[in-house]
């Protein structure tokens, strides 16, 4: 792990609904923490259908009604993301697969680690975070909660490296 920074990506399957939150859950959360700038965060898609566009109005509203603002436009992931990053996050099992195609193996494999979201949620019963696309504002609701807990256990997991890496001032 880097001493300076930690780059977390956070991916889903079309970067509008739960990698958006789970980037904006987690800069909220870092800040609060005081370690905002010991990040670099960011989310992308498994597909392109909606590479350029703002997230899900539903998405903006559930983050705005915690006090989360959601910054970036969808993205596609890339073959380069597994070098630029420490950690890529997968919302589900579907996402992992389609990124460790994406990955390759080997040399070509790159550095980052690539975990579940919901490895870090405190007794989830379920390794997916459930995709609300096609359901109303309550599920929105519902994977901010479950989104919000993980967020929290992986803050928690990287920043207790940066901690013992910090410099002393």
């Amino acid at each position: 792990m880097a001493t300076d920074t930690v780059s977390v990506l956070f991916v889903c399957l079309g970067n509008i609904c739960r990698s958006p939150l789970a980037e904006g859950i987690f800069l909220s959360l870092a800040e609060s923490r005081g370690l905002g700038d010991r990040f670099h965060v960011d989310s992308a898609g498994t597909g392109s259908w909606h590479t350029g566009e703002p997230p899900d109005t539903r998405s903006i509203s559930v983050a705005a009604a915690h006090g989360v603002r959601l910054v970036g436009v969808a993205r596609q992931v890339t073959r380069r993301d597994f070098d630029d990053f420490d950690v890529i996050v997968a919302m589900d099992r579907s996402n992992r697969r389609s990124l460790e195609r994406l990955r390759g193996y080997g040399a070509r494999a790159g550095k980052a680690d690539v975990v579940m979201m919901r490895a870090y949620e405190p007794r989830a019963r379920d390794p997916d975070v459930p995709d609300p696309y096609y359901g109303g504002s309550h599920g929105f609701e519902r994977v901010f909660r479950i989104l919000e807990r993980s967020c929290e256990g992986l803050l928690d997991d990287l920043s207790a490296g940066l901690r013992r890496d910090r410099p002393r001032p």
